[in-house]
């Protein structure tokens, strides 16, 4: 378990610095749209956000451990179904946006199976 949330949680924070430096260039490959002003003010606000959750997310003890999973469980779950969202009512989609539902869907299932794998022991 500790590899699996040390993993997404580094990732999610990579892709917070992103967002963070580059909030338009995310945009154009998630949802195929640059961004106006205040967009990019949002997009960085979120790159902050994802910061914030890979450093709290960051494994220390067995019980951080688990709410660090629940917590990126929560993440996944929610971004996959959003990103699903923004895809299927016929919105903007860029290149990027259905591998990251599915990389979602499956970092969901992953960390589902580890808990439950985690609780049963």
């Amino acid at each position: 378990m500790k590899i699996l949330v040390t993993l997404v949680a580094a990732a999610e924070a990579a892709t917070g610095v992103l967002l963070l430096a580059q909030p338009a260039i995310a945009a154009r490959f998630l949802l195929g749209t640059g961004l106006d002003a205040s967009g990019a003010v949002m997009g960085r606000i979120a790159g902050v956000c994802l910061i914030a959750l890979g450093i709290s997310c960051w494994p220390g003890s067995a019980a951080d451990l688990r709410q660090a999973a629940r917590g990126l469980l929560a993440y996944s779950v929610l971004v996959a179904l959003v990103l699903a969202f923004a895809g299927g009512t016929g919105g903007t989609t860029g290149p990027l946006l259905w591998p990251a539902v599915a990389l979602h869907g499956v970092l969901t299932i992953l960390l589902l199976r580890t808990l439950a794998a985690r609780a049963s022991t």
